[in-house]
């Protein structure tokens, strides 16, 4: 790790872009009271807002405004930190900047002040992905969630389960010096009995890390189902825009098209899909296929179906949609029914869990907003009970961590050691991925370049 006395001061506009009332240029390293104390033309004392005039090369007046100076280590990054805070204007702020960066300051890539954080240890890495969450995020649930991860709930819980994992590859370790004993003189009912409970922690912190996912990515909904169901027409009318090809021929639709409606301000990522039939032409083929990929990504499969025929073409669908956690059954088309059509019968399919509608006229939408509400609003609620917002490279590695600890324990039944150990270690290292104490330089620059300049 590069001293922070050997790294660049850098300098970017924190606040958003456009005008405002306020604008803020935030400095970050062993340079950046000196240059700020040149623009200001006073000496800065830490924690003391001073009022100041920002003069330029010249000595002429950039605008007045507020210095700050934070000293290391108490501070965002670590460093010694200023904020110059003057007047939003975009020219304005722009000066300022180029003034800092003549001083000997460098403009920040974006990200790089929480990065710098995460190095001097001010932030986990976790808690670092938070900053951008919290600013991101699109509603009170959400930015509470965020708030939440970074203040280290999420964190917590997993350096607790890591240091569970270390401490059974302390025992099972301390087991291989004794390979000629039997492992339950050595302790293993008590083994087995730390593995059971590890594995109920890390499946209990995968839900909740799961539930955070969804809360920060929004509820991804694939719209599934026969040919000529009204798929199309249904994205439309959900929508609120004629985003999908809509036409009496079957096979229309051959490629994903991906829609973002928002929902009391829970975010649901639409995917409007090929029909699932069998045969077509090859690109048909192609697009049933690309259909099938997505619904393995997919947190709910809205199934399109004839309200006329609801069983014609639905073995395809049922077999594609066996795995997908939450299911919402739409009977389209009500508007070419003869009879009533929300009375149980022999062709019900769905249960409770269906609504009935015509996308062409819109009968019955506003009961569809409702249940995908619901299901949208049902996750977020989930999710703050969870009480932090994750990332999926976050529910990956403990996906990851369970597929090794799981390893780990049919490896400990054989009594093969010394594979029980090296899955424990991986487990354990997939744990570190998410806060950072097992990084790569790759990972690193793909996580903070996604951050707003500034932070």
């Amino acid at each position: 790790m590069t001293p922070p006395a050997a790294r660049d001061t850098i300098a970017a506009i924190a606040t958003a872009p456009g005008a405002g009332g306020v604008g803020i240029v935030r400095l970050s390293g062993s340079r950046s009271r000196e240059i700020a104390q040149t623009i200001a033309a006073r000496e800065l004392r830490p924690r003391h807002a001073h009022y100041v005039r920002f003069r330029d090369e010249a000595g002429e007046t950039i605008d007045d405004g507020i210095a700050l100076y934070f000293a290391a280590p108490a501070s965002y990054t670590g460093e010694d930190v200023v904020e110059l805070q003057t007047h939003g204007g975009p020219a304005l702020l722009e000066e300022l900047l180029a003034r800092v960066c003549a001083l000997g300051a460098r403009r920040a890539r974006p990200g790089e002040f929480s990065e710098r954080a995460f190095l001097e240890g001010r932030l986990d890495l976790a808690q670092a992905e938070a900053v951008a969450d919290l600013i991101a995020a699109g509603d009170a649930r959400a930015a509470r969630a965020a708030r939440r991860a970074l203040d280290g709930e999420f964190s917590r819980r997993v350096e607790a389960l890591a240091a569970d994992l270390l401490a059974i590859r302390v025992h099972v370790e301390a087991a291989i010096d004794f390979a000629d004993e039997p492992l339950d003189t050595l302790g293993g009912a008590a083994l087995r009995t730390r593995f059971t409970a590890a594995s109920t922690s890390l499946d209990d912190l995968l839900a909740a890390a799961e539930r955070g996912r969804r809360l920060r990515d929004g509820l991804h909904a694939v719209i599934v189902g026969p040919p000529n169901a009204g798929k199309s027409s249904l994205l439309n009318a959900l929508a609120g825009s004629e985003r999908a090809i809509v036409t009496d021929i079957a096979g229309t639709t051959r490629d994903l098209l991906h829609e973002t409606v928002r929902l009391d301000g829970v975010e649901l990522t639409l995917v409007d899909t090929a029909g699932l039939r069998d045969g077509g032409d090859a690109i048909e083929r192609e697009g049933m296929r690309r259909a099938r990929g997505e619904l393995t990504r997919a947190d709910l499969a809205i199934v399109v179906i004839d309200a006329r025929d609801p069983h014609i073409g639905l073995a395809s669908v049922s077999d594609a949609i066996i795995d997908v956690p939450a299911r919402l059954f739409v009977y389209n088309k009500i508007d070419l029914l003869e009879s009533d059509y929300d009375s149980p019968g022999p062709a019900d399919i769905g249960g409770e869990n269906r609504v009935f509608v015509s996308a062409q006229t819109g009968a019955g939408l506003d009961a569809l907003h409702a249940r995908l509400r619901a299901l949208a609003q049902g996750d977020a609620a989930d999710a703050a009970e969870g009480a932090f917002t994750a990332r999926s490279r976050h529910v990956d590695a403990l996906l990851r961590a369970r597929e090794e600890l799981d390893d780990a324990r049919a490896q400990l039944d054989h009594e093969m050691l010394d594979l029980a150990a090296e899955a424990l270690r991986q487990a354990h290292e997939a744990l570190g991925e998410i806060t950072g104490r097992v990084r790569a330089d790759d990972l690193l620059g793909h996580i903070f370049s996604s951050f707003c300049i500034g932070k």
